[in-house]
């Protein structure tokens, strides 16, 4: 009798020894699964926020860039239009307007200096390349304007300054500059002033243009420390 209770006793231990090794076996995968888990949320985090720092990177604009082609372009067109005008009223000189062929040189320079920035940039995002198009966009509009006004000069520093605006306006939304998008405005204010208000005041919209469009902006662009893009 006594043998047969040690047996059973000693069956009962094995098959509690059987139960726990299965129950740590048990808690052993739970564990582990709980584990993989966690890894796999981590994972989740640190790859949701690789994809929103790659989204924020790729709205990105080069602020040196877009300071150096508003300031470039800036005093370019304010040196044009101020000389036409000085020249036209205190000078004989018969076409004063030769002073915009400069442009021409303004344009190489100008794209010069972007493909040669454009090289050194190791992040090409999607708000520099829309800046670009933008205002290659306005070079082309303003070339074909150009053609089509052409000895109707009347009009053109009107018919400019309305166009300039677009890729002004959208330029200050892209890099999220509150005095672009203002100067914007200020041209398309100054190309009315340009075909309304008479001879005397009319040339003077595109240089005071120049300034609350272009340099004012460029500058405090530019004065922006410690921050080379947007």
């Amino acid at each position: 009798m006594n043998i047969i209770i040690a047996k059973i006793f000693g069956l009962y231990l094995k098959l509690v020894y059987i139960c726990n090794i299965f129950m740590f076996f048990k808690y052993s995968l739970i564990k582990i699964n709980i584990i993989m888990e966690n890894d796999e949320k981590l994972m989740t985090g640190e790859e949701s926020l690789k994809i929103i720092t790659d989204m924020i990177n790729k709205t990105k604009v080069n602020i040196r860039q877009s300071s150096f082609h508003l300031l470039f372009w800036g005093w370019l067109l304010f040196f044009c239009s101020l000389s036409e005008y000085l020249l036209l009223k205190f000078t004989d000189i018969v076409n004063p307007w030769y002073v915009w062929y400069l442009v021409i040189p303004g344009v190489f320079v100008s794209m010069i200096y972007g493909i040669m920035k454009g090289r050194k940039e190791r992040v090409y995002t999607y708000a520099t390349s829309l800046y670009m198009w933008n205002w290659i966009a306005f070079m082309v509009a303003a070339i074909v304007l150009f053609t089509i006004i052409w000895g109707r000069w009347e009009l053109f520093a009107s018919l400019i300054l309305m166009l300039a605006a677009i890729p002004t306006f959208i330029s200050g939304i892209i890099i999220k500059f509150r005095p672009l998008i203002i100067g914007s405005f200020t041209f398309w204010i100054l190309a009315l002033v340009a075909r309304f208000s008479g001879p005397e005041i009319a040339p003077l919209a595109a240089p005071v243009a120049m300034l609350t469009g272009y340099l004012i902006p460029g500058y405090l662009l530019r004065k922006r420390n410690g921050h080379d893009s947007v």
